[in-house]
């Protein structure tokens, strides 16, 4: 699922709703009928897995030591982390892709690597839900592709903030289509990307083109 509409809509606010940052001042996220506030956060991250727009910053880490902070929800306070949790790390640097980087810093990693040890990092968690926040921001077109085809090849129930509509139209099942804090629609992405529903919404000209299954919108006159 994406989340998209223009700058301030309330796309990353709903989205730290989903996985407890921010309580919501009206309604209630439950997560298989039991309501998130009740759950603690140990319990919600074994559960939700995110990776936020602010990537971490401890650049002296290496990789294996970032991907292995996602098995603490599983270990108990103080407790060591054990050969079926380094393995776990192993098997989900695998699966973006990138147990090659498990030595490196950091530091040292270009942006497209550094999304793939983030999400790397969520599924050491072994959640059944993904939420990430814009995580094709900052990245080239390249790496843009490759995190979102990687996304789309994961068992997961995934909900993802875009800003670019045609990554949106290619690689998500249904949008949530908000605008100045209220969902204006929501569906299947052939029926919500339709210019007579974002052009009030983003205020210019949308077109749109079908080829071969795909979806791209132009924008202006």
């Amino acid at each position: 699922v994406g989340l998209i509409g223009p700058n301030g809509s309330g796309k990353s606010t709903l989205l730290r709703c989903l996985h407890g940052a921010l309580t919501s001042s009206a309604g209630r996220v439950a997560l298989n009928g039991r309501p998130l506030s009740s759950m603690s956060i140990r319990e919600t991250a074994r559960a939700v897995a995110v990776v936020p727009q602010e990537q971490p910053s401890q650049f002296g880490m290496t990789v294996a030591e970032l991907v292995l902070l996602g098995r603490t929800p599983h270990r108990h306070d103080h407790q060591a982390f054990s050969s079926n949790d380094r393995a776990i790390v192993a098997d989900s640097l695998a699966q973006v892709s990138g147990l090659h980087l498990a030595s490196r810093r950091l530091g040292e990693l270009s942006g497209g690597e550094r999304q793939r040890v983030a999400i790397a990092r969520c599924l050491a968690q072994r959640t059944s839900i993904l939420l990430l926040d814009e995580p094709t921001n900052h990245l080239d077109i390249r790496f843009q592709h490759d995190i979102l085809q990687l996304v789309r090849t994961l068992s997961l129930t995934t909900v993802v903030v875009l800003h670019d509509l045609n990554l949106a139209g290619r690689y998500c099942d249904d949008v949530v289509l908000l605008h100045q804090q209220r969902v204006a629609r929501s569906g299947p992405v052939r029926d919500v990307l339709q210019p007579d529903i974002l052009e009030p919404v983003y205020g210019i000209r949308v077109r749109r083109l079908d080829n071969d299954g795909r979806i791209h919108l132009l924008y202006g006159d």
